[in-house]
């Protein structure tokens, strides 16, 4: 039977891996992104972003020239040169159908060096293709179409009306953990499931899933060894980057409007409360 549990903050705080002394930037994970593109170059910017707010030790990002410009005038702190990365975040702010060859060689590359993976938006349809251990991040109509291109038919409003069991089909399909955003947020594998209590209704603006692929890419970064070991730690770690998420939205709200980069200046402030609980 596959076990299924709400997530709380005790489970979190877990998750979050604090740096220690002989801790150096390397250590402390470095994350590769490939995110943003000239259609959408804000993405790049909210999903380096929020991992740097949630804490790794280091993010070299890739992505079309715009996109680096407004990432280094937010997060000067971003490296833009190639070199050792533990994970690797890929296709927040891309559209599948719009991939120019030399970027498609790019992702598949990354992918290539089977380390942990984040898929999300548009390098969720390279599912099928993973190697390695993999946390997908599709809202419900992107996962209905990954589900169609593997033959299993299923309409958005099935999956909305069911969102656990939709989550586990596609998780034994693939081999991932799932992480289904909507209404209901849902987290699968083929071992376990959890299911995430409801954020505000505030978050749903543009920008804010490029934040939260951020703050799961740090987590998972910051975990590479335990994840490549353990994929099934990646099931914690998305429930975790998932409830960070609508925790610092819940702070950054109060009870009114919020943007994107609001939701992840308030990342460290929620952390904090998760670290050190009254």
């Amino acid at each position: 039977m596959v076990e299924q549990k709400i997530w709380r903050e005790e489970d979190a705080r877990r998750c979050i891996a604090t740096p220690t002394s002989t801790d150096d930037k390397y250590s402390r994970g470095v994350l590769g992104v490939i995110s943003g593109s000239r259609e959408y170059p804000g993405a790049a910017v909210l999903t380096c972003e929020g991992a740097m707010q949630t804490g790794v030790g280091m993010v070299r990002y890739f992505g079309p020239r715009i996109a680096r410009f407004l990432v280094l005038r937010q997060r000067p702190e971003v490296v833009i040169q190639a070199g050792q990365v533990q994970a690797w975040l890929i296709g927040s702010g891309i559209e599948s159908a719009k991939l120019e060859r030399r970027r498609r060689n790019l992702i598949r590359s990354a992918m290539d060096q089977q380390i942990p993976l984040l898929l999300d938006a548009g390098a969720i349809s390279f599912t099928a293709e993973i190697r390695s251990p993999t946390l997908i991040t599709p809202h419900f109509r992107e996962l209905a179409s990954l589900l169609a291109d593997s033959q299993i038919g299923v309409e958005v409003g099935e999956i909305a009306r069911d969102p656990m069991k939709w989550a586990k089909i596609a998780a034994d399909k693939f081999n991932v953990t799932v992480l289904l955003k909507g209404h209901e947020t849902v987290v699968a594998s083929t071992n376990s499931s959890i299911k995430l209590p409801p954020g505000t209704p505030w978050l749903a603006s543009a920008g804010t899933g490029d934040v939260l692929s951020g703050i799961l890419g740090a987590l998972v970064a910051t975990h590479a060894e335990r994840v490549q070991n353990e994929p099934e730690f990646l099931v914690e770690l998305a429930a975790t980057g998932s409830l960070i998420h609508s925790g610092a939205a819940t702070l950054a709200s109060q009870g009114g409007p919020l943007v994107a980069l609001q939701l992840s200046i308030a990342v460290p402030q929620f952390i904090r409360k998760l670290l050190s609980p009254a």
